[in-house]
């Protein structure tokens, strides 16, 4: 005996359409397996997540009167796709897309960190230059270059630089805001601002190329 599952040509199309869309979480979810493990190569897999995601936006908004959540969808017909739900709905881009994003922006803020120390030590170094002796006008120079080189990953925590204006932070924090460094402390700052910035621009990648 034959079960029906549908009445009419719509009832028809909605079965095909729900049994697509299934198929689709499914494949996803069997794609992003496969690139965890390397099964698959990097480029393989961008070209074909790029169509099931196309299929499963032209899909899902076709049926977006039928199926208004894809989380309910797929609990109403248990399946345990947790990859193909982050990539098809959460993410909408594929997981190498989302990789050179994520590396581009990182490479973005590390080329501005790397400018805002350059911009502290010339900064600092200038102060002094120009007479600037008070506490008060030379730590908190001190204190953002601080800042900046502890926000940038590349540098070692044993770094020179780092090191030593942290030792220069510790002198002048005991000392009064008015109170002024000696013609001898300056001259040692500024040696050692100089040698810091020496050491920060030489461990910077492709230094000297």
């Amino acid at each position: 005996m034959e079960v029906k599952l549908w009445n009419d040509k719509r009832e028809r199309e909605m079965y095909e359409n729900f049994a697509e869309l299934y198929a689709i979480i499914k494949a996803t979810e069997k794609l992003e397996k496969a690139y965890i493990r390397d099964i698959i190569s990097p480029s393989e897999y961008e070209a074909e997540c790029q169509k099931l995601i196309a299929h499963f936006k032209t899909l899902s908004s076709t049926l977006k009167d039928t199926i208004p959540s894809i989380e309910r969808f797929m609990d109403t017909y248990k399946m345990d796709c947790p990859a193909a739900l982050n990539r098809l709905v959460v993410s909408g881009v594929p997981a190498t897309v989302e990789h050179r994003a994520a590396a581009s922006a990182s490479s973005t803020a590390s080329a501005a960190n790397v400018a805002e120390c350059v911009q502290y030590f010339i900064t600092a170094m200038d102060a002094l230059k120009l007479e600037m002796k008070a506490v008060d006008e030379i730590y908190p120079i001190l204190s953002d270059l601080l800042t900046s080189l502890t926000k940038l990953s590349m540098l070692p925590q044993d770094f020179e630089g780092k090191i030593k204006t942290k030792e220069w932070i510790g002198r002048l924090s005991k000392m009064g805001a008015a109170d002024e460094l000696t013609v001898q402390q300056v001259r040692q700052l500024l040696f050692d601002l100089d040698s810091s910035y020496n050491a920060f621009m030489a461990a910077l990648p492709n230094a000297g190329t």
